[in-house]
């Protein structure tokens, strides 16, 4: 009896010390660091993180209700134990683009495991008078170069089990979120705003990463929801609201040489509302890239007034930058589209041009019901035989990706053709000392 009470109350002593630890654990206020509404807390933040990530316990940095400015922040691990960011304030980033000194982005988080991003806060990257120079960095194939180039609000580099929730990003001079070589990471309950305006403001792309999963989400911006670049894999996107934007985007992907493969992608229960385009797959022609993507499953989707709700496009070209001459060398297969309903822009609510080098294989429509001005849309298809079953449009023969026609010149309107994208995109991407590829979007 005597031997059951001890082990009773070793037990009961245990469940103590690990309940008492995490009520103990590190709590950071920004406060102690110097830090305090309507003022900079860029160094309060440095020092705050430093003291986190040196702990042995979990930490965890808090920044209260208030208004915030912060400058270029980057913050390193490895940390010695897991490490929170709660963030209720808004933050705001400097207006000027310039005075983040031409950095890729405005915060970085890099090479840290165990991180969470959390909080009712906004991160707001006051991005107006950056996007008022974007037609210059369109000309120039990039965002700008320089202390002219644009910053991204958020960049996850090489992290670990992060995850980011609550939290709202607002008016990002670029992209709001990057992920970058970056292994199981999660995105809840997340807010993204930006007007339809705003160029290149895509709401989250990732490269070369593992475990991506964005949930439970509203995202509305001035181009893609949400868009994947190369070496990525297992993403799942999943009860996401995307609208405005240029929908949610495969690539583009074969603009440059030693590009990744880029394998099991899942988009189900998402609804877009009066985006340029719905799910795409889009690859560029007569380029050095030569990967395979495969195992893409578009489910339980409705798309709301959308321009080009279901699209693969292999002869992705915008603005006239390269030739056609030679197909696309990304082979495609095992992609599904699958229970999508809802009212398209265009009279052909699907299109499917796949490679003349290297078509696609596997794919497959099962009760896609789009209506255009309350007839049923049509669908496009070249290069493919896609297996149809259920409800859906039967392909009509095509030599082209744009449904209207257009070859996608500068001077179209951007909802004339899927090829009409906002501007390219150049994203650098992971390396062991610092060189970088590229990755066009």
């Amino acid at each position: 009896m005597m031997k059951k009470l001890s082990i009773a109350i070793i037990i009961s002593f245990l469940y103590f010390l690990a309940n008492f630890s995490a009520a103990h654990s590190a709590v950071l206020d920004i406060s102690k660091f110097g830090g305090s509404p309507n003022a900079d807390i860029t160094k309060a933040f440095t020092s705050a993180w430093n003291e986190a990530c040196a702990s042995i316990s979990a930490a965890k940095i808090v920044i209260p209700s208030g208004t915030y400015k912060m400058g270029l922040l980057e913050v390193k691990g490895p940390c010695k134990a897991p490490v929170e960011v709660q963030v209720d304030g808004t933050i705001q980033a400097p207006p000027n683009n310039a005075d983040l000194k031409g950095a890729e982005q405005w915060i970085r988080f890099d090479s840290i495991e165990s991180l969470t991003l959390s909080g009712k806060g906004v991160f707001d990257g006051q991005g107006a008078a950056a996007w008022k120079g974007a037609s210059i960095a369109w000309k120039d194939k990039s965002h700008g170069t320089g202390s002219d180039k644009r910053a991204i609000n958020i960049y996850f580099a090489a992290c670990t089990n992060t995850l980011v929730t609550g939290i709202t990003s607002k008016d990002s001079k670029y992209f709001h979120f990057n992920v970058l070589g970056c292994n199981n990471i999660t995105f809840d309950g997340v807010t993204i705003i930006a007007p339809d305006e705003s160029p290149n403001t895509d709401g989250i792309h990732m490269g070369r990463s593992n475990g991506v999963t964005i949930t439970n989400t509203n995202i509305g911006t001035g181009d893609d929801c949400v868009s994947l670049g190369d070496g990525s894999k297992k993403v799942t996107v999943q009860n996401v609201n995307c609208g405005p934007g240029h929908g949610i985007s495969v690539g583009s992907l074969g603009k440059y040489p030693n590009e990744e493969n880029v394998e099991g992608f899942l988009v189900k229960n998402c609804t877009l509302t009066k985006t340029e385009n719905g799910v795409r797959i889009k690859t560029w022609p007569d380029t050095p890239g030569k990967i395979t993507v495969t195992d893409m499953h578009f489910e339980d989707i409705t798309m709301n007034n959308v321009m080009n709700p279901v699209i693969v496009d292999q002869e992705y070209c915008p603005w006239n930058q390269c030739s056609k001459k030679n197909p696309s060398q990304i082979k495609l297969s095992k992609v599904t589209f699958k229970n999508i309903k809802g009212t398209s822009g265009t009279a052909e609510g699907v299109t499917i041009i796949c490679s003349s080098g290297v078509p696609c294989d596997g794919v497959e429509l099962n009760n896609v019901d789009l209506t255009f001005n309350g007839a049923p849309a049509t669908a496009k298809c070249s290069h493919v035989n896609p297996l149809v079953t259920g409800k859906a449009p039967v392909c009509g023969a095509s030599a082209s990706a744009s449904p209207s026609g257009s070859s996608g010149s500068a001077s179209a309107s951007p909802s004339a053709s899927p090829a009409q994208e906002s501007a390219p995109k150049e994203e650098k991407l992971p390396s062991k000392k610092g060189a970088s590829s590229k990755e066009e979007k």
